[in-house]
């Protein structure tokens, strides 16, 4: 059995099962039950200092009880990929207790031919899967034994592939017993992102950003895969999640038979930038809901 250690446990997230629930516990009671129940969700991936809170939202509108298959697609941040990757993992570790893969999806994928598998170096690299752990594995507790994992690390996909992406998707998005997970920050400001785009007629930098990551976010939730396209070749806002939203977008587009409504629920930012020496990273939880 090869487990993929919690490698950002004790750093990103707090280690100790105790403290993490108390976490999970306090910001999950402070979100309301407004958009679910959820076939996916859109949740960030940074330290839970950060975007816990904010993430919360999001893993508030699923049902436990009718979720067996978790798909998590996270972007690649420490490697050049240009498809889709698979781990190499049987169970992923959290504090609180091991998550087991799905290996017929696993093997159904594969056979597509348009996934690799990545080390368990990478996969231990990688944090915008692991971010989501705790939180499912918190969400799932009274269901621990009742369902599995499918991680899956996208790269940077062309529109193409994109779509190929949403349509192999697609059929398991259309399972309401499947749960999706879109791995995503919002916008990455600052000249340590190598991004200041600023409008000056939107306000000071931090409402800026604001307003542009909003119109993002309002794009994202036409389920227009074309438009969101087109969104980040007019403004190149640092999503870095942009290319899982993508897949998505591109699945949902396959269910046009099926009433779907997806909604932003909770917006945060780091820290509030005024100049342009300073830099933040932005938040946002959404829910799908297939009605």
């Amino acid at each position: 059995m090869a487990v993929r250690r919690a490698s950002h446990a004790g750093s990103w997230y707090a280690e100790s099962a105790k403290e993490l629930n108390n976490q999970l516990e306090n910001w999950l009671g402070a979100a309301d039950l407004t958009h679910g129940p959820a076939r996916a969700i859109i949740a960030p991936h940074a330290g839970y200092q950060y975007c816990g809170a904010c993430a919360a939202f999001a893993y508030r509108q699923i049902s436990p009880f009718v979720v067996q298959r978790i798909f998590i697609l996270g972007p690649s941040h420490n490697v050049r990929l240009s498809g889709c990757a698979l781990s190499t993992a049987d169970k992923y570790r959290t504090p609180f207790y091991d998550l087991q893969i799905d290996n017929q999806v696993y093997d159904e994928l594969e056979s597509t031919g348009k996934f690799e598998r990545m080390s368990m170096k990478v996969d231990e690299d990688e944090h915008s899967i692991e971010m989501q752990l705790p939180y499912i594995a918190k969400v799932m507790q009274d269901y621990k034994n009742k369902f599995t994992i499918v991680p899956i690390m996208v790269g940077s996909l062309s529109t193409e592939k994109e779509n190929l992406y949403g349509q192999i998707f697609a059929p398991y998005l259309a399972d309401p017993k499947n749960l999706f997970i879109i791995s995503s920050d919002f916008c990455h400001w600052g000249q340590r992102f190598r991004y200041t785009f600023y409008e000056k007629s939107w306000g000071p930098i931090h409402q800026s950003i604001k307003t542009l990551d909003h119109k993002g976010m309002d794009i994202i939730e036409t389920l227009e895969p074309a438009a969101f396209v087109e969104y980040l070749k007019t403004f190149s806002n640092t999503i870095c999640g942009r290319h899982p939203i993508s897949v998505l977008l591109q699945a949902a587009k396959q269910l046009r038979t099926q009433k779907l409504s997806l909604k932003f629920l909770k917006y945060a930012q780091s820290g509030q930038c005024y100049h342009l020496g300073d830099s933040s990273v932005s938040y946002a939880s959404a829910s799908l809901i297939v009605e």
